[in-house]
């Protein structure tokens, strides 16, 4: 893992996140990061269309419902990058010619919207109780016109930002499972967003432990 220099600020927004909050999918979450929240639901594994059926693996579909409006091209993209982590994490194969629904719905969007979107998902595929071969989440980091990275950016911390980036890390060996890119930047700014990611990841992935573990205090 490379080292993370002194002008990176590794702070994240405060984060908030309820599991099961829905009655009607298998698995659905809440999650916020400062202003910007996402509701997720997963359903399935359940029949799959003939036309979507894969004979070795569960079919993955994710919908991602914008605040208001119909979804556009910017949502096409979202759904591609949340649907390529899920399918690097979810072991798949246990559930050959059924198929996954995960829907993704935007309450709010104040700046790191895909990293939402990655941990909500993240926490609604845990609340479905489906099998994964690690979890994961999602750090935004941007780049100031003056090179300074900032994590988890707000939405006129974006603008102002030469650059921006969203990685999916994974649990077990924060290694970089997806990456989304925008803008100007270095090789060696794009080696420091990673590694910032990389530590970032880190609080998350406490946070998803202190979660579960007090949800589950509760009901025992």
């Amino acid at each position: 893992m490379m080292e993370v220099c002194g002008s990176s600020n590794v702070s994240l927004r405060e984060f908030g996140c309820e599991q099961s909050l829905l009655s009607r999918p298998d698995g659905s979450a809440s999650f916020i990061q400062g202003d910007t929240s996402v509701l997720a639901g997963v359903y399935g594994p359940a029949e799959v269309k003939v036309s979507k059926e894969i004979y070795d693996r569960a079919t993955l579909e994710v919908l991602v419902q914008p605040k208001v409006g119909l979804p556009s091209v910017r949502e096409r993209s979202q759904e591609q990058c949340v649907r390529e982590t899920c399918e690097a994490s979810l072991l798949s194969s246990l559930h050959p010619r059924s198929s996954l629904t995960l829907i993704l719905q935007v309450l709010h969007d104040d700046g790191s919207l895909l990293s939402c979107f990655l941990n909500a998902a993240c926490m609604a595929l845990m609340d479905a109780g489906l099998p994964m071969s690690c979890l994961f989440c999602g750090v935004t980091c941007a780049i100031h016109a003056d090179g300074q990275i900032i994590t988890d950016p707000t939405a006129a911390q974006e603008k102002e930002s030469r650059a921006l980036m969203t990685f999916a890390i994974d649990s077990t060996e924060h290694k970089v499972l997806m990456s989304s890119t925008k803008g100007s930047f270095s090789v060696h700014e794009l080696q420091q967003c990673i590694a910032v990611s990389q530590k970032a990841s880190e609080k998350i992935f406490q946070f998803y432990r202190d979660s579960v573990r007090r949800r589950y205090s509760k009901t025992l």
